[in-house]
């Protein structure tokens, strides 16, 4: 095995110093200290050589020519020094280490930074025992929710096995680590009475870009705490906010959000991810005179109905309206949809297509697995909608766009970005307005994590309740930039449907007008015109056929 496949970023003697005075006295408090991935020892080393060690040192490790080294250290008076060659995986480490000394127990070290794909892809066989330990179903479990870090179930197992007893676990891992375990801990109910973050610098101590910190929980029967202070730096004795759940939802910065809670809810429109297809070389094709390029700088040609103008994450994070010069090429109207009737239909698709079929063929990803060949994600009517509020998934700082046709074809945007389709311009330029508002942008501040890839989520944009906030929003602040979205939109109609209305009207959000609420976690209603009325060349229109009703007898 790999020092890359075991995750391997073993710690400078420098920074367990810090961290150790950080938390020290270490033998004051505590009489025991475990490390559960000891590599070459350096924390047991520094332990031994503290002002104050504890009285016993266990450690584990895997990796044959890291135990012997590890082995070489000496605690001698009046630290006992024991490392045991285990694989972490199957030990029991509450039953398995057996101790010499009683007393509060320490656990301590950094975990492999590695996920347990990027384990399966080397072929690794560092793993737990394959398992979906978090509980997620469908969709969230094949497209990658069911990944998981191997530090975030090492840190589980952790706070399971010493839970009964009084525990300290302080380890190093990456911030979205440390969330995702207080998380599972607060939804499994596992025993956390407090816990600490202090941010450390990964580029200057590992030469690397993460976000990482010293995460410490302590463990015990005490009732459960499952709010974190989170301090800039491990020398830093400010706090710099503390992070939380409040009925099972995470919140970033506790203090601003008891501030704008009031917008939390449920969004009355169901957010949806751009489209997906893992092949933009093909797929993706940008301007060119009177034509179209794609990745492989080809000329292409195909039936136009199937080409749309598309947005990429990037031109929405700019938080302006984007013109489009890329387009996307969409061969199904919605997700699993046939795609052998392009033979006919669309022959020059259909060829442009199989030329290039080894880049469909070499998807990866699960999802297209089963699925007709050239398939594609994030389709369906939704998709096709006239009006759309589009954010981008990986800006830090979100801002919504309203955006209607380009030359009456409906905008796309790739799946680094969510849309939200709307029945009316005015529908559009006045949620994007709201969500661009200082009280939503609050909100997100304060329900959303930077350091995430991807801090921006569907469960995020639907916790935002569009009829608080626009009643929490006077039309005076907003009416002015509600008419410059709908001036940008190419279909918009240009007589003012602004005048003498407030912004909770000018969501058109009724019973009476929409036709796109949500039922549970699914659309009741597309707030697309009837599918058989469309232009889709996939589709004939059906004659309505009613049946006579039986005359009562």
């Amino acid at each position: 095995m790999t020092t890359r496949e075991l995750g391997d970023f073993q710690t400078p003697p420098a920074l367990i110093r810090l961290i150790l005075h950080r938390l020290g006295p270490i033998g004051n408090r505590w009489n025991r200290v475990l490390e559960p991935t000891c590599g070459r020892g350096n924390f047991i080393r520094e332990l031994v050589r503290s002002e104050n060690p504890p009285r016993e040192i266990a450690g584990i490790e895997l990796q044959e020519h890291y135990y012997r080294e590890a082995r070489l250290i000496s605690g001698g008076k009046p630290t006992r020094v024991n490392i045991l060659k285990k694989d972490i995986f199957k030990t029991n480490l509450s039953k398995d280490v057996k101790w010499s000394t009683q007393g509060p127990l320490l656990i301590i070290g950094n975990p492999p930074w590695v996920t347990n794909a990027e384990i399966g892809a080397l072929n690794g066989s560092n793993l737990p025992l394959k398992s979906n330990f978090k509980g997620l179903r469908g969709i969230n479990a094949i497209t990658g929710g069911s990944n998981f870090d191997i530090a975030e179930y090492i840190w589980l197992k952790l706070i399971r096995e010493f839970g009964p007893e009084k525990a300290t676990i302080a380890l190093l891992c990456k911030t979205s680590v440390a969330r995702n375990v207080l998380q599972f801990a607060e939804r499994a109910r596992l025993t956390v009475a407090d816990s600490v973050m202090w941010r450390i610098d990964v580029r200057k101590w590992f030469g690397v870009s993460a976000d990482a910190c010293l995460f410490k929980v302590e463990t015990g029967k005490i009732p459960s705490v499952y709010e974190s202070r989170v301090y800039p730096d491990l020398k830093s004795s400010s706090v710099a906010r503390n992070i939380g759940f409040v009925d099972g939802r995470p919140v970033s910065d506790m203090k601003t959000y008891r501030l704008v809670s009031l917008v939390e809810g449920r969004c009355q429109l169901e957010w949806r991810q751009g489209i997906k297809h893992d092949a933009a070389r093909v797929m993706e094709l940008v301007s060119k005179g009177n034509g179209w390029l794609n990745g492989y700088n080809e000329k292409v040609k195909v039936e136009p109905v199937y080409v749309f103008p598309l947005v990429k994450g990037a031109d929405i994070g700019r938080g302006k309206s984007p013109f489009p010069t890329r387009a996307v090429i969409v061969p199904q109207r919605k997700a699993g949809e046939d795609t052998r009737p392009l033979r006919h239909l669309a022959p020059k698709l259909w060829a442009y297509l199989n030329r290039h079929r080894l880049a469909f063929d070499s998807r990866k990803s699960s999802v297209y697995r089963n699925k007709p060949r050239f398939s594609v994600f994030g389709v369906g009517e939704y998709a096709f909608s006239p009006y759309k509020v589009l954010v981008s998934g990986l800006s830090k700082t979100p801002r919504f766009v309203a955006v209607g046709t380009l030359k009456s074809k409906p905008l796309f945007c790739d799946d680094t970005c969510y849309l939200l389709p709307c029945r009316t311009a005015l529908q559009a330029a006045t949620i994007a307005t709201l969500l661009n508002t200082p009280l939503a942008q609050r909100f997100l501040h304060s329900i959303t994590f930077p350091d995430s890839k991807r801090p921006i989520t569907k469960a995020v944009l639907s916790r935002i309740d569009l009829f608080a906030l626009a009643r929490e929003t006077p039309v005076h602040d907003v009416i002015a930039d509600i008419e410059v979205a709908l001036h940008t939109m190419e279909n918009a109609p240009k007589e003012k449907h602004t005048k003498g209305k407030d912004a909770v009207a000018m969501l058109e959000l009724n019973e009476d007008k929409t036709q796109y609420w949500l039922v549970g976690d699914r659309a009741a209603r597309s707030c697309q015109p009837n599918p058989a009325a469309s232009d889709s060349p996939h589709r004939k229109q059906k004659a309505s056929r009613k049946k006579p009703r039986k005359k009562r007898t």
